[in-house]
């Protein structure tokens, strides 16, 4: 054994309590080399279909003080392949390394291997799993410790970056990439690797390694998460002040790893997300060493989701550093100006038009809510001239902020087959620069308050822009959400009723209309709620609904007695969302709507849904580890909905 090798050894997998810790990510990981022990690959299954070998398999991750840990695995590639890139999938929280991912990635020529580090039960029930050793890890018991601080079973007994779980999962992706150099059907030197949520941070925790030739995290790994989002006191996650803190955000925070990612990223992302807002993701992707090389693929309204094609940006960004087989699109040039005399500022989008595709569409959105969780993303009218895109942002109260981001589609002339739960498609979604004005306005023009409330919430002229689909073609999963209403244009006057014109193709259904106040708002120290009111539709055609205030009723019972903290409007089938007063499914097909508007009532102020205005006392980390919890659920059974 080498005399490194013997220090790894002492330093973190045996003896008594290590006598210095390391403060930075350089020293945390300088701890672990993932080359240094033998991988003792089990091979506990294996089977060929319609020509792509898929292994289920287990690996030794490391020996820490004894203990011995493993990870379970699928592997796939074509058969017969020799030296082919490799993929590394690392799935999220609540999930589990799935053989159709690996398989899909092997029938796109590369070597996958998708790691199992939840410890959840994949292939047969008696097989082989992952084992952290007692070690707590994994969503099984001892279950997942996100702190540096010592708990039972923790490698350390002070506080240690090598205590928290996240680097035994990171520890688990470096293996799998060791594993891959291993594998004759893969060149160990064109490795990706790629993750979702929890898979996202954890992608970003490892594409530090010098191994990793191209990354793409999803809804996770932004970093900055412990800092308040800009304008909002008290927003930040909370973790208590003092040296447990401070080691944490050195050595485990991604923050402090987006500087040391060489490779070029590909970071898809949702407007609305709960795990990776907007902003923050925006802070770590502007820290990389050379953002040029790396782009990021937004899609509008969307929590923790995607649609075909922003995911297609991901498989293709892989094909371009990889295969070299594709030409990516640079990222779109955009800016906004205040100077152009009218007041109202402008944002100008130059797409990359050297590669061979042609642009689809250039879609500019605009919003101004301080939280990104709740913005809504006004769709901007573009006009083109030569080749840049225009677009008025007009600002409605100065003494808030303007957000501005384009989206650039391309159509590759290639349709291609995608994974579970989206549409095979030629396009892909690159997103542009993001720019952000904050108050008080400043430039060589002035900004002139423009615009005006609004009664019509949505026509559906322009079909669904508006909204966020989730199993938009599912008759008993359909659910679609919309910010709108938190717009300061389209928030509910005072008094008024919420009106609703639909058409179903069959009698007997109740349909759930929700307005959820206050999500991820805790620190505003008002609890969030979910006030429904239920519809019977008895009849099947056309129906005019309205709700009144009083109509909306939280579980606790609660009615809802203002719009002004709304965050969302959600239509979904009344079994999705009281099953114990609606037992049935929907039926027949998705409704159709036609008209969503408030009636009555008259025009106010709102007050600033931000401050805690109207407030009662809440335990925020309580409150924010209760949505977290349930954000990840829904996310888990969403795509259990969308492979059905």
């Amino acid at each position: 054994m080498k005399f490194y090798q013997i220090l790894v050894a002492i330093l973190l997998f045996g003896g008594p309590a290590v006598s210095q810790v390391p403060d930075s990510v350089e020293g945390t990981w300088a701890l672990f080399d993932p080359r240094a022990e033998p991988l003792e690959t089990e091979l506990i299954r294996e089977s060929v279909e319609e020509g792509i070998v898929l292994r289920h398999v287990r690996f030794v991750v490391g020996t820490f003080q004894d203990r011995k840990t493993k990870v379970a695995a699928f592997y796939s590639f074509p058969e017969g392949a020799e030296s082919l890139p490799g993929i590394v999938q690392i799935h999220g929280g609540g999930q589990f390394a799935r053989a159709e991912i690996a398989r899909f990635y092997a029938a796109r020529g590369y070597a996958a291997i998708s790691i199992n580090w939840g410890e959840k039960e994949i292939g047969q029930p008696e097989a082989p799993n992952t084992d952290w050793g007692g070690i707590p890890a994994g969503f099984l018991d001892p279950k997942h410790h996100n702190e540096v601080d010592p708990a039972e079973g923790t490698l350390h007994r002070g506080i240690h970056p090598w205590n928290s779980s996240w680097l035994l999962y990171s520890a688990a992706a470096r293996r799998a990439i060791t594993f891959l150099e291993e594998q004759a059907e893969c060149d160990g030197d064109r490795i990706g690797i790629q993750g979702h949520s929890m898979g996202g941070r954890l992608t970003v925790l490892t594409a530090i390694d010098p191994r990793v030739k191209a990354a793409s995290p999803s809804v996770g790994g932004s970093g900055y998460l412990y800092r308040d989002i800009r304008g909002i006191p008290g927003s930040a996650r909370r973790m208590p002040e003092g040296p447990p803190r401070e080691l944490y955000l050195k050595t485990i925070d991604c923050r402090e790893y987006w500087p040391l990612i060489q490779c070029p990223v590909m970071f898809l992302g949702a407007t609305n997300d709960f795990n990776s807002p907007m902003e923050k993701v925006n802070l770590g992707f502007r820290s990389l060493p050379d953002e040029s090389k790396s782009r990021t693929s937004f899609t509008p309204h969307m929590n923790h989701r995607f649609t075909a094609d922003n995911m297609a940006a991901r498989i293709r960004w892989f094909d371009t550093h990889l295969q070299k087989s594709f030409a990516f699109p640079k990222t779109p040039d955009g800016g906004l100006g205040t100077d152009r005399g009218n007041g109202i500022p402008q944002f100008v989008v130059k797409p990359d038009t050297s590669v061979p595709h042609r642009v689809e569409k250039v879609a500019v959105f605009y919003g101004y809510d301080r939280d990104p969780r709740a913005r809504f993303w006004r769709s901007a009218e573009v006009t083109r001239k030569g080749e840049y895109y225009l677009a008025d942002c007009p600002v409605m109260d100065t003494s808030e902020p303007l957000f501005v981001f384009a989206n650039v589609t391309y159509d590759t002339g290639e349709k291609i087959a995608m994974p579970a739960g989206y549409e095979d498609t030629s396009l892909l979604t690159v997103t542009s620069d993001y720019s952000y004005i904050y108050p008080p306005y400043s430039g060589p023009g002035e900004v002139i308050p423009t615009g005006e409330r609004h009664r019509l919430i949505d026509d559906f002229s322009h079909g669904w822009r508006d909204w966020s689909l989730v199993s938009a073609n599912n008759p008993h999963h359909w659910n679609f959400e919309t910010h709108k209403v938190c717009d300061p244009a389209f928030f509910g006057p005072k008094g008024a009723s919420l009106a609703l014109e639909l058409e179903t193709s069959e009698p007997g259904n109740t349909l759930a209309v929700i307005l959820y106040t206050d999500q991820w708002r805790g620190y505003t120290k008002r609890k969030d709620r979910r006030h429904v009111a239920l519809v019977e539709l008895k009849q099947s055609g056309e129906h005019s609904v309205s709700l009144s205030m009083d109509q909306f009723v939280s579980e606790d019972g609660t009615v809802l007695d203002s719009y002004d903290f709304v965050t969302s409007l959600i239509l979904t089938p009344g079994q999705k969302e009281r099953p114990e007063k609606i037992p049935s499914h929907w039926k027949g097909s998705v409704p159709v709507f036609r008209k969503v508007s408030w009636e009555g009532g008259e025009f106010a102020p709102r007050r600033k849904p931000y401050l805690a205005s109207g407030a009662v006392e809440i335990d925020e980390t309580e409150a924010f580890r209760r949505q977290f919890d349930n954000g990840v659920k829904e996310s888990v059974d969403r795509e259990e909905q969308d492979r059905k």
